[in-house]
């Protein structure tokens, strides 16, 4: 199975995941968590820009290639929701793997309920925790429920 990991890319939320998940048949995939590689990718390819615009404009295109790839490859989509910064990308990524019909796993606490609740009402499941995404990876592709 391929799982697109998405979202927040601040915290550890992605290796807990794989490392939970390394006895099940998953491959996953995700953006450049590399914060100032993704933010700096364009220019450094591409070429340098005098307004900040283009520059981030150049970055974010160069990054929607891998993003669009991942999520179209993907059987589902995990889209982290942070507590630090406003992810509008992430909100993106939730509504195009929606709109793909990817099979949709959202992730972000309480505090966010209100805010995402019409990305919630696109997934096929909100979690809270990583361990919560590993549980329903495991009962997917096993059928078996945590201890």
């Amino acid at each position: 199975m391929k799982v697109y990991l998405s979202g927040e890319i601040h915290t550890d939320w992605r290796d807990r995941i794989t490392a939970a998940a390394a006895d099940l048949d998953v491959t996953f995939a995700g953006p450049v968590t590399d914060h100032a590689a993704s933010d700096d990718c364009g220019v450094a390819i591409m070429g340098a820009e005098d307004q900040k615009f283009w520059h981030d404009h150049k970055g974010a295109k160069l990054n929607a290639i891998r993003t669009r790839q991942g999520i179209e490859s993907a059987d589902i989509v995990v889209v982290r929701f942070g507590d630090q910064y406003k992810q509008w990308n992430a909100a993106f990524d939730a509504g195009m793997a929606a709109a793909l019909g990817k099979s949709l796993i959202v992730m972000h606490g309480p505090d966010h309920q209100h805010a995402l609740k019409e990305v919630d009402a696109a997934a096929l499941a909100v979690v809270e925790t990583p361990q919560q995404v590993v549980d329903i990876l495991t009962y997917v592709l096993n059928g078996t429920l945590p201890d």
